[in-house]
């Protein structure tokens, strides 16, 4: 890459001292990793790392990799893909001392700009560079949803349907980006929430339930991005305060979709000030359950998400929160 040559002087890079033991697990598939670049990159690392790498070949193979990491004297593990290989991994090391750390190579990136890590790969493999003489490793919170860790988000309702369109489609999603998550809300929106939504029950922390027919539920801010800019939904979030936020919408008809999505995108009004949107902040614990029921009786399900990846249907789930539960280095 012009400008940057000295990435390719990985083996100059040494330090005095012994290299630490750091396994990238490197997602393939990820949008923006080609062969070139990931080779790019572990050439770099080599020259202040001991580096090995682990490619995965399936969904929640990066957990696996995470897992068995635990017992393989590793100083650091790298996420090297788009947020659904950093929840993967997290999912790996959560509960543990091993830090990890995050190079981006999805189309969004969104725990890598929380923390600071550059959103470009280059950029980033400097900055990871750096950090072998200024290691400082720290714990962050992740928030649960069952039995599944998320680092900076999860939902239930229509950004859950989105996703799923979208997952539906990777060549889409990676060459249309935002606009194909555009289209992807406006179809399922129409299809599935304009007339019929699934009406949703919200219980935090033991208090009053609440209906509506989409919960965010956020451990950092900001939700995501829309391109360069941050979609900020909860208020009075961070990643390291212990506690998680959400905000309720409790009607989708037009004319409310159509007063919160500028919410969004803008850096003055808040979505949380919408007068459909209810918030919960700093809760440790809440339930989201479906109250609507088809024709037999029976519980209609819900879909949802978390940190951008579709996890399924259910009539039930519960959020919690996880303080201190992952150590990263960033």
């Amino acid at each position: 890459r012009p400008g940057r040559p000295h990435l390719l002087r990985g083996g100059r890079l040494n330090g005095p001292g012994r290299k630490r033991r750091m396994l990238i697990i490197v997602n393939p598939y990820a949008t923006t990793v080609s062969d070139r670049l990931k080779n790019l990159v572990i050439y770099a690392l080599q020259g202040r790392y001991e580096v090995e790498v682990e490619a995965t070949e399936k969904q929640e193979h990066a957990t696996e990799i995470g897992r068995d990491a635990v017992d393989g004297g590793y100083d650091i593990v790298v996420a090297f893909g788009g947020d659904g290989t950093v929840n993967e991994v997290a999912n790996g090391l959560a509960g543990t001392d091993i830090p990890v750390t995050f190079l981006p190579g999805g189309n969004t990136n969104v725990v890598c700009r929380t923390l600071g890590i550059p959103n470009d790969v280059v950029d980033a493999t400097e900055h990871l560079l750096a950090l072998a003489d200024d290691f400082r490793p720290r714990k962050i919170d992740l928030g649960r949803i069952n039995d599944r860790y998320f680092v900076f988000s999860c939902g239930a309702g229509i950004d859950a349907t989105v996703v799923e369109r979208v997952d539906a489609n990777p060549k889409l999603k990676a060459t249309a980006g935002p606009w194909f998550y555009t289209w992807s809300a406006l179809s399922g929106y129409m299809r599935k929430y304009r007339r019929d939504p699934v009406r949703l029950r919200v219980e935090v922390d033991g208090g009053e339930p609440r209906e509506g027919v989409t919960a965010l539920s956020q451990n950092s801010d900001p939700f995501t991005y829309f391109g360069s800019r941050p979609v900020h939904v909860c208020e009075n979030v961070a990643i390291d305060d212990g506690t998680l936020g959400m905000v309720l919408l409790k009607r989708a008809n037009q004319l409310d979709i159509l007063g919160v999505i500028p919410r969004l995108l803008s850096s003055r009004l808040s979505a949380a000030g919408h007068g459909q949107v209810e918030t919960f902040e700093r809760f440790a614990e809440a339930t989201i359950s479906s109250v609507s029921t088809d024709g037999s009786g029976r519980a209609r399900t819900f879909p949802a998400q978390v940190d951008g990846d579709y996890i399924g249907t259910f009539e039930r789930v519960t959020l919690s929160a996880a303080p201190g539960a992952l150590t990263i280095v960033a």
